[in-house]
């Protein structure tokens, strides 16, 4: 039997919807086997028994994993993996794999013009022109912030966190940062906690990734620390911080304005948040390009056939790193 005729024999489970150039390459590569949503309810007698790979958007708990006794590979489709247990995945030696690298420039550049947006108030000098407001009432009026004289700090030092950082490198821009350690080989200044980053800046970029240890991180007392001057923007993970109290140190004053593309409750957004005029919101559009989706999509699926032909992932995350595959 050849590799192609062996992966054909391969059952992938894909809950949900999914991206469509990545179901075009399991349907052409593998048994593609479709459920509605990643609900152990809905996993079939004949599931149990085939399924050795999920290819998902959508969290995989621990009961799905359970449910799936089979089950080798997940191959979660984006840089975050925060909604898959790892830790029961870990235990279970299911390999986890997510898809770096190749959304870290279309993110950052969304990070760049999130910020440009917030501190200019973009959106709404288009819609001024495009409402006929420029033409009645004459100039829009200046905007309070700029970019010029800013600190930034940035809380999630990784891959994007730096792609973000070389480019406000060439705004001329200071940098600092918060991670849970010190990265090696960057000269931008480090600082062990996040109040202290938040000090000693009045521009906080937040790239980190969700989970525990980061719930509700950017919380009231961090936005005190930035201060009245102070812009937040979270292109990271929505948990990361406490939407309550950043309502409120918008609506206050406590900080000057917010750029988001995140959200904890996605897609719903706190009405808060959507009647505030000095915050920019956009409906998680981080990597949200054809060119990127694409790369995204073929990498979820590369993982998937090097691991069921070559029996290794080409991208694990960390937790599952030494899962070896089943003989």
């Amino acid at each position: 039997m050849t590799k192609a005729e062996q992966l054909e024999a391969v059952a992938i489970l894909v809950p949900a919807d999914f991206n469509d150039h990545a179901v075009g390459r399991i349907e052409r590569t593998f048994r593609r086997v479709g459920i509605e949503r990643a609900d152990p309810a809905l996993v079939t007698e004949e599931m149990r028994r085939t399924v050795r790979g999920i290819a998902s958007f959508a969290g995989i708990g621990a009961a799905m994993m359970d449910a799936l006794p089979n089950l080798e590979l997940i191959a979660s489709f984006g840089v975050g993996y925060d909604s898959v247990d790892v830790g029961h995945a870990r235990a279970k030696n299911i390999m986890v794999t997510n898809t770096p690298d190749v959304l870290t420039e279309e993110v950052a550049d969304t990070a760049i013009g999130l910020l440009i947006n917030t501190v200019r108030d973009l959106p709404r000098a288009e819609t001024w022109l495009r409402d006929g407001s420029w033409a009645k009432k004459g100039n829009y009026p200046l905007s309070r912030l700029t970019l010029r004289a800013r600190r930034v700090g940035i809380f999630g030092m990784g891959r994007i966190g730096q792609a973000i950082a070389r480019r406000l490198e060439a705004f001329g821009l200071p940098i600092a940062y918060h991670n849970r350690r010190r990265v090696e080989g960057l000269s931008f200044q480090y600082h062990d906690t996040l109040k202290g980053l938040a000090e000693a800046v009045d521009t906080l970029i937040s790239v980190a990734p969700g989970g525990a240890s980061t719930q509700k991180a950017v919380n009231a007392e961090i936005l005190s620390a930035l201060g009245a001057n102070g812009v937040f923007v979270n292109i990271g993970r929505g948990s990361t911080v406490d939407e309550a109290a950043l309502a409120a140190a918008l609506a206050d004053g406590t900080i000057a304005a917010a750029g988001l593309d995140v959200f904890a409750d996605e897609p719903n957004v706190p009405k808060a948040l959507l009647d505030l005029p000095n915050a920019s919101l956009l409906p998680h559009v981080g990597s949200a390009s054809e060119h990127t989706r694409r790369a995204m999509a073929d990498l979820c699926v590369d993982n998937l056939v090097s691991w069921f032909s070559d029996r290794r992932p080409l991208t694990p995350v960390p937790e599952t790193a030494h899962v070896k595959a089943r003989p």
